[in-house]
């Protein structure tokens, strides 16, 4: 008894800590929707596709840093790979003070891909960790739960610098045509300057928490298993040969790629339709209230109900329902659209990741570490929507995502089961 109530109780650290680290990804990653808008008048930006470019800075470190991060991880354990991850984010973070000083658009971007590169390495611990941890049917429900850790920090990173970065953004817009270069000059310092305060306390709590997970009785997991299949051991010398993990790094280039459309462009879309910055500024946070709400119906439903591969199925479909349904109404109800991707996308994450990784066994940091690369689609499909504006219009654009959500739905049907033994 008393060592199933103690196993119980590393279970409940275990989760706890791995929940504040998702809480970190959300406050970090989802500013980002705030970031786009914010740093495209403070840097004085051309385009939408070149302010896009916050989301490629931050996202394309995961694919180039994935790999180390999981060799980085084969030589410290788990636990000290996290705190070696938050240390960089926390170096990132103090990288946009001499940038907000200079406003350089560069030294934002880079400050961006530093504080990517930190969570590669933490995204590729945590997320196979949570899913190993317990039983690997209900891995889905366990992410779903990270999710909402990592969907309310998103919520509140959107309030609190939506509230910092664009309070009165609209009037200094609309006044700084008819200011004089110097005056000019002096309001987007000031408006580049609301960014440092912020960006410190950050870098002061990624110090604090590393160390704090340093100090904590997280243990490393040992995954150097056999893959199986039923009771039937299936010898493996190559991650490459698990075609459902290839199938997978798509559907997870694709999905990210998707999500981060969907709440990083919301706010550039709602303006282009001639919404206020002071109104649009909230739109993301409808996308993340709609994840939310996923996540819940996951946690409840997943694997009680319905199997992580119904629910992708149902995830996809509802991807198609709703960018159709954006791209044939206008002003509010297109935005609704958009925002209601948050519904569909919730559940892709935690259902394709443990898909992907079931019976890789020793490969499983590697295999993971590949999976975290496709999150490289996060960088590389807001281009192709930037690009697609110019060429179509901003709600034309959304027509790329409909050919991601039915991959999606093949890899749910099909893409998941390709090379393995049933």
């Amino acid at each position: 008894m008393s060592n199933t109530r103690s196993a119980a109780s590393q279970y409940l650290i275990s989760i706890t800590i791995i929940g504040v680290l998702f809480f970190i990804f959300g406050f970090v990653t989802w500013v980002n929707g705030t970031l786009i808008p914010y740093l495209k008048i403070a840097c004085e930006l051309s385009s939408d596709l070149q302010s896009f470019l916050v989301a490629t800075a931050f996202f394309i470190a995961y694919t180039v840093m994935a790999l180390p991060a999981s060799w980085v991880l084969g030589k410290t354990g788990y636990k000290k790979g996290m705190a070696i991850g938050l240390l960089i984010m926390a170096g990132g973070a103090l990288v946009f003070v001499p940038a907000a000083e200079a406003r350089n658009f560069n030294l934002f971007l880079v400050g961006l891909f530093i504080i990517g590169t930190g969570l590669a390495l933490l995204q590729t611990a945590s997320n196979p960790y949570v899913s190993i941890i317990g039983p690997l049917e209900s891995a889905a429900s366990r992410i779903s739960l990270m999710g909402i850790c990592n969907k309310v920090a998103g919520i509140l990173a959107g309030l609190i610098f939506g509230a910092i970065a664009l309070n009165d953004v609209d009037g200094l817009e609309h006044s700084l045509a008819a200011m004089t270069e110097a005056d000019r000059a002096a309001r987007l310092n000031e408006l580049a300057s609301r960014v440092v305060v912020p960006y410190m306390v950050i870098a002061g709590t990624l110090v604090v928490t590393a160390v704090g997970v340093l100090l904590s009785p997280l243990p490393d997991i040992k995954e150097e298993r056999e893959e199986g299949a039923g009771n039937v051991v299936v010898q493996k010398t190559s991650v490459f040969q698990f075609p459902h993990l290839m199938l997978g790094i798509l559907a997870i280039f694709l999905y990210v790629g998707v999500e981060v459309m969907a709440g990083d462009t919301i706010i550039s879309y709602g303006k282009s339709l001639g919404i206020e910055l002071s109104k649009a500024r909230f739109f993301t946070q409808g996308t993340l209230v709609c994840m939310l709400i996923g996540y819940v119906i996951g946690i409840l439903t997943i694997p009680k109900y319905i199997s992580q591969e119904t629910a992708l199925k149902i995830c996809a479909v509802l991807g198609v329902v709703f960018t159709v349904f954006a791209l044939s109404t206008s002003g509010g109800y297109s935005v609704a659209g958009i925002a209601l991707l948050g519904l569909a996308n919730s559940l892709m994450w935690p259902a394709i990741f443990p898909l992907a990784i079931e019976g890789l066994g020793k490969f499983t940091k590697v295999g993971s570490a590949l999976l975290i690369m496709g999150i490289a689609g996060g960088a590389i499909l807001p281009l192709v929507y930037g690009r697609l504006i110019e060429v179509l219009s901003a709600k034309g654009a959304y027509v790329i995502m409909i050919p991601c959500y039915l991959y999606i739905l093949y890899y749910a049907v099909k893409g998941h089961r390709v090379g393995r033994a049933h």
